[in-house]
């Protein structure tokens, strides 16, 4: 991966191309490196855990292995909303850890090429960018390309098991 300097000075990691998969929050389409993706399933049996901001839903069980679940739209900052037919959960590997996202629904594996992919736009210092890493063109599509280990970095964690996503 290769750094970009975006507009307001701080770098963000933008990807050389390649697959993503896309999805849904709300009526915004994002995108996620295929790489990072390991599955999709339907909206299991969610067991909250006590004591964990709202974002952490709780725990699942995939096939033996209790893992966490994350609300991606409550983790960037959107409002809740009600688990539909089209509600998933994609299971992404970030560092060593398995985590389970809650997204709206998927739309499309792309292959998106380095030249339709731009530095995330300076929104000024009040807003909070790092977590994108880029702005991918899709015809008349603008899907926003988050940087999944930035997203669960921190808190995410840090909740789950007093430890970084690498630990």
């Amino acid at each position: 991966m290769e750094q970009l300097d975006t507009l307001s000075g701080h770098s963000s990691v933008a990807s050389a191309g390649g697959q993503y998969l896309t999805f849904a929050l709300g009526e915004e389409e994002y995108g996620v490196e295929i790489l990072k993706v390991q599955e999709i399933k339907g909206y299991p049996v969610i067991t909250p855990i006590p004591n964990t901001p709202p974002h952490v839903k709780g725990v699942m069980n995939l096939r033996g292995t209790i893992i966490p679940v994350v609300d991606l739209r409550m983790r960037l900052g959107m409002a809740e909303a009600q688990s539909t037919r089209c509600t998933v959960i994609v299971v992404v590997k970030v560092g060593s850890k398995t985590v389970g996202l809650v997204m709206d629904s998927v739309s499309d594996v792309l292959d998106i090429p380095k030249a339709d992919i731009q530095a995330t736009p300076d929104f000024g210092a009040a807003v909070d960018t790092g977590f994108i890493s880029g702005m991918a063109k899709a015809g008349d599509r603008v899907i926003v390309l988050l940087d999944i280990d930035t997203v669960l970095r921190g808190e995410v964690f840090g909740v789950l098991s007093g430890r970084g996503p690498d630990e």
